[in-house]
């Protein structure tokens, strides 16, 4: 039996780890902290989570419980500074905040503001993108966690990234990506119905895209209605000319044995490219493509769930390669049609 810690598990990253946790027979949660709800069950704020959770309450994060497996859920700016602590609670630590994610001081301090408090330990921890680095998680035992946005991004763009002599990123996300904590933005009224630029440039994401792919984006975020999900359209100014039966090729090279990513493009139907609404609560990454040969041009398509293979999602594929399981082990939910 696994033993697992969850520190920061009454936001939206935490209900999503105990989702995807709770129900499997390896795993015993043996803390989920919240210093709002601490005492409180968890299922006043996880609702969907009756049935399973039993008589779980949240608990203070001042002492963390011995375990095998830690994910840290804290604001960022907020894990580094305790780090050195955590770690010596459990035997891997997997920190869904953007703290650990980018492996270069210097790059986290031009996109997040601030020094790095706990530099020394970035070598410890691999990005957490098992796609990416899949022998790195299990070499090193500890994993960043992954930004939603900068997954849509260089999941699709990875493969092509020689290609591409510019790339221009237009990404449309749900209202879950900004937490649970309440906002003007978020207010219903303000909110419904809406597509709204709120990173027309400069999203934080991009620093992940250029440590992955070797190649900054010129991104534009937009605030959309639905609740989870992203929809990510990339145009890549090509170098030379491809083929459509190049790209299905160099595709299916890098992902054709991934067990979470798809291809998905078709001739007919309603889901000829990917779209984010059948894919809530997966773990999957879909990827889709569009030659325009008149201006040498390649559309490149992807949709997620931010809360899942976005952030929790990929968080337990670390886990589970760390712990030699497979991979998929308590991922395999494979959406709802329709929904």
């Amino acid at each position: 039996m696994t033993t697992v810690g969850i520190i920061g598990a009454s936001g939206y990253t935490g209900g999503e780890l105990l989702r995807l946790l709770l129900p499997r027979d390896d795993i015993e949660i043996v803390q989920a902290t919240s210093r709002r709800y601490m005492g409180e069950p968890l299922v006043m704020v996880h609702p969907n989570l009756r049935g399973i959770a039993g008589e779980l309450r949240f608990s203070s994060d001042e002492k963390v419980e011995k375990c095998d497996v830690l994910f840290t859920c804290l604001p960022h700016g907020s894990t580094m500074t305790r780090m050195d602590d955590l770690m010596t609670s459990a035997d891997h630590v997997v920190d869904l905040s953007a703290d650990f994610r980018l492996q270069d001081p210097d790059l986290y301090s031009k996109w997040y503001g601030t020094p790095h408090s706990a530099a020394r330990l970035l070598p410890k921890f691999a990005y957490g993108l098992p796609e990416l680095h899949r022998d790195d998680i299990k070499e090193l035992g500890n994993a960043s966690g992954v930004g939603c946005v900068a997954t849509s991004v260089n999941l699709p763009l990875y493969p092509f990234r020689e290609f591409a002599e510019k790339v221009v990123a237009d990404v449309k996300i749900g209202s879950s990506a900004a937490g649970n904590s309440p906002s003007d933005s978020s207010h219903h009224p303000e909110r419904k119905g809406v597509i709204r630029p709120y990173a027309p440039a400069g999203h934080r994401h991009q620093a992940e895209v250029i440590q992955e792919c070797g190649m900054d984006v010129m991104l534009t975020a937009h605030a959309v209605e639905m609740v989870r999900g992203i929809s990510t359209t990339l145009h890549l100014q090509l170098k030379r000319p491809l083929e459509e039966k190049e790209c299905w090729s160099i595709l299916r090279k890098c992902y054709g044995d991934e067990p979470f990513i798809r291809i998905v493009k078709s001739k007919k139907g309603l889901y000829r490219y990917p779209e984010p609404k059948i894919l809530e609560g997966t773990n999957y990454c879909d990827i889709g493509f569009e030659l325009d040969r008149d201006h040498n041009r390649l559309v490149l398509f992807c949709a997620i769930d931010n809360l899942v293979k976005g952030a929790a999602g990929s968080a337990v594929q670390c886990m589970n390669i760390m712990l030699g399981l497979p991979e998929t082990k308590g991922l395999e939910f494979p959406g709802l049609h329709p929904a």
